[in-house]
């Protein structure tokens, strides 16, 4: 029973729950983001690359063959160009994101400083100051 207990009382802390809720919305973005670049973005980049299809472009280590089911061989380039450029609209976005956050928060108003107490070497020289201004 203690490990209920304490499961529950981990799993209802506010970070936790945060970051649930975090990693679940993240996903849904992700995929709106994936769909941007994919659909809205890469086919003009393509069209005034002369017809181009990102996910096309490939570095062929070594051909396959169909007679025998030994698949190709190839570093997908393309497909990496897609998932940088997915990167650097995610990374805009959520920069987005986090700035309008803080531009909706309150400044936070310094508090009043208080002059700190003196030490006791300066309250010892401020009492000798005083007793030769007296004698003078």
């Amino acid at each position: 029973m203690a490990v209920f207990k304490e499961f529950k009382e981990f799993a209802m802390r506010g970070n936790v729950v945060d970051l649930a809720v975090g990693v679940i919305i993240g996903a849904a973005f992700g995929k709106i983001v994936t769909s941007l670049v994919n659909d809205v973005i890469m086919p003009p980049i393509g069209y005034l690359t002369g017809g181009v299809d990102f996910k096309s472009i490939k570095i062929w280590l070594k051909h396959g063959d169909a007679a025998t089911k030994v698949p190709d061989v190839t570093i997908n380039v393309g497909n990496f160009i897609n998932t940088v450029i997915e990167f650097l609209i995610v990374a805009f976005c959520i920069f987005m994101v986090v700035k309008a956050i803080n531009s909706l928060k309150k400044p936070e108003v310094a508090a009043p400083v208080a002059d700190p107490e003196p030490t006791k070497e300066e309250t010892l020289l401020t009492e000798i100051r005083d007793l030769l201004a007296k004698k003078a």
